[in-house]
């Protein structure tokens, strides 16, 4: 059984249950392993499941376990039948819906795997959530855009190293020099996470690992969990790299701008820092990406390609979503996040919440959904 221990690092507590499916696993969980009702997973039939809070959540805590696992939750639960049984339903739920969103692929041409890539990133069209957040957005927003990214960045390179033993030669060398940068080359005061624990601190944020699991809807969660699906099935490795790919080639302006969005706020350097490292290390990690990771993969394994493709499609698009929703959610002057409770919605601790005039909107659409 997991134990609390330091709590930046993990595990986190259960979150609170989002309807029948993650409240029935979330009392499991705190029992003994045992068999869950064989029907549980009926629930999903027909939901739309990006936007789905109780499918989201009951996938987060299933692929939870694969990582820190829960506070005061069996470690037994991991690989227990009757949850991975239910796990099995619900992500192949969720894979139906990504694959539609994210499209067909086009063919790959002549193994021009980093030019498809390219052309995959620069035919996004999705809102630049990163200009805002550098020109206009609030202290309070740009709290609440850090709190969403938490569930990511503090467990940043975690998910896509899951590909490692799945790999070899030159795309695992790859993946290596990207993942050693982005755990500080084994060096705790350089991980990426703790670079980015410092900008929550200086938001006056939990740095907790999970502190705002309850507060990110569904859309944040799915993000998430796009990156456990490929990173826990071997036959989606392509998928995985592609993302992390995708992930790469559409770093540099945005954390650039994030940068120059607190620095605006009055931030000092300490809490910049995480946005800066990425401005040049994924400069030179979206090369790597491209050509020695995704085309070194394909030319090992050339029908994977549009896997590959498909991954960073899935990335573009889940992205995309997120963006579309947190931009929808501040120009109508309302949070970003979940409400605190049935029927209280968060109010923004803003004088004028911004709204957007329609040039500027139209500015706002172009650029890469980071």
């Amino acid at each position: 059984m997991v134990e609390s221990g330091d709590r930046r690092y993990g595990p986190a507590p259960l979150p609170q249950p989002r309807g029948p499916v993650s409240a029935a696993l979330h009392d499991a969980l705190t029992s003994a392993p045992h068999d869950l009702p064989a029907d549980l997973a009926s629930e999903f039939d027909g939901v739309d499941p990006i936007d789905n809070e109780d499918l989201q959540l009951t996938l987060f805590l299933c692929y939870e376990l694969h990582y820190r696992g829960w506070r005061g939750v069996d470690d037994r639960w991991e690989w227990q039948p009757s949850l991975i049984a239910l796990r099995s339903r619900a992500e192949a739920v969720f894979e139906v819906a990504v694959r539609a969103l994210a499209g067909p692929q086009p063919p790959l041409l002549d193994g021009r795997m980093a030019s498809a890539l390219a052309a995959a990133v620069a035919a996004d069209d999705g809102p630049a959530l990163s200009a805002y957040l550098q020109q206009r957005a609030t202290h309070e927003q740009f709290r609440e855009f850090v709190m969403h990214r938490s569930i990511y960045h503090l467990r940043e390179a975690d998910p896509h190293s899951w590909a490692l033993p799945r790999l070899g030669g030159p795309a695992k060398a790859a993946l290596v020099e990207i993942q050693v940068d982005e755990y500080g080359g084994g060096r705790l005061d350089r991980m990426h996470a703790e670079l980015f624990r410092v900008t929550l601190e200086r938001l006056g944020l939990d740095n907790g690992y999970g502190a705002y699991l309850d507060a990110v809807p569904a859309v944040t969660l799915a993000g998430n969990n796009l990156m456990s699906l490929f990173g826990l099935h071997r036959r989606l490795r392509g998928a995985l790299l592609g993302h992390l790919a995708a992930y790469e080639m559409t770093s540099s302006l945005p954390n650039r701008r994030y940068g120059r969005g607190l620095r605006r706020l009055g931030l000092d350097k300490a809490a910049t820092r995480f946005y800066d490292e990425h401005v040049e290390a994924d400069a030179v990690h979206e090369q790597i990406a491209a050509h020695d990771m995704c085309g070194g993969l394909v030319r090992v394994e050339p029908h994977l390609a549009a896997d590959v493709l498909f991954g960073a499609s899935a990335a573009l698009a889940l992205d995309r979503l997120f963006a579309a929703w947190t931009l929808d959610s501040w120009q109508a002057g309302r949070s970003s996040l979940r409400p605190r409770g049935p029927g209280a919605p968060i109010t923004l601790h803003v004088d004028e919440p911004h709204r957007a005039t329609g040039s500027e909107t139209a500015s706002l659409m172009t650029g890469l959904a980071c």
